[in-house]
């Protein structure tokens, strides 16, 4: 059974990678390790929002990825741009796919897991599967690769909660490889930092509407 294991701040150096930049918005590639907003703690003031700011002092916050979790994210420029952005991620107007290593061998070659979730409050911010005060939560998933004791899998949430993906893949009896949340020992020792990467990212542009696909490559 997965344990509780501390939270160490250890946020990675190295200069911003910025994938699109234009007068609306901005895109860049979160690595994993570093939070996307400022945490309560004095030291976890580092982060990716922060980190832009002294860059492009006018970009806000659209979205989230968990701290351990590396890849693609959107930023406003302008208020306009904000609003526009909110909106796509709250109606799902846009697609996201991630590419994850999970434990063990899945016996199948894709699936759909449609389990809703809702907040471990004694243990937050855990999540777990409840299906009578959970939230919808639906993933689609297919396997890339196997390996010897893990699986390449490509992620495809149709919702967007809280370590939906995390969550789904444990309850699925395949924890994401170094998830110190949900993976037990052995599936947590198999990876230096979580196997979680968002790989593209889709939306249509706050001017005009043109979709527009914007790509970090998965670096695991």
């Amino acid at each position: 059974m997965p344990q509780t294991r501390p939270f160490v701040y250890d946020p990675p150096k190295g200069p911003l990678v910025v994938l699109h930049a234009d007068a609306d918005i901005l895109v860049v590639a979160k690595p994993s390790g570093l939070l996307s907003t400022q945490g309560k703690a004095a030291e976890h003031a580092d982060c990716l929002i922060a980190r832009i700011n002294a860059e492009y002092p006018e970009a806000t916050l659209v979205h989230r990825l968990d701290c351990a979790t590396s890849g693609v994210m959107v930023f406003a420029r302008n208020r306009a741009s904000h609003r526009h952005l909110g909106l796509q991620f709250e109606r799902r107007k846009l697609s996201k796919t991630y590419v994850a290593r999970v434990w063990g061998s899945i016996a199948d070659d894709e699936g759909v897991i449609d389990k809703p979730l809702r907040c471990d409050w004694p243990n937050r911010p855990k999540q777990i599967v409840d299906f009578v005060e959970g939230r919808p939560a639906l993933t689609r998933w297919h396997v890339e690769a196997r390996e010897a004791a893990a699986t390449r899998v490509r992620l495809l949430p149709q919702t967007g909660r809280s370590h939906q993906l995390r969550v789904h893949m444990a309850d699925l009896g395949h924890p994401i490889l170094g998830d110190a949340l949900y993976a037990d020992d052995d599936a947590f020792a198999g990876a230096p930092r979580l196997q979680l990467h968002a790989e593209t990212l889709t939306i249509r542009h706050p001017v005009g509407g043109e979709p527009m696909t914007f790509i970090d490559p998965c670096p695991f």
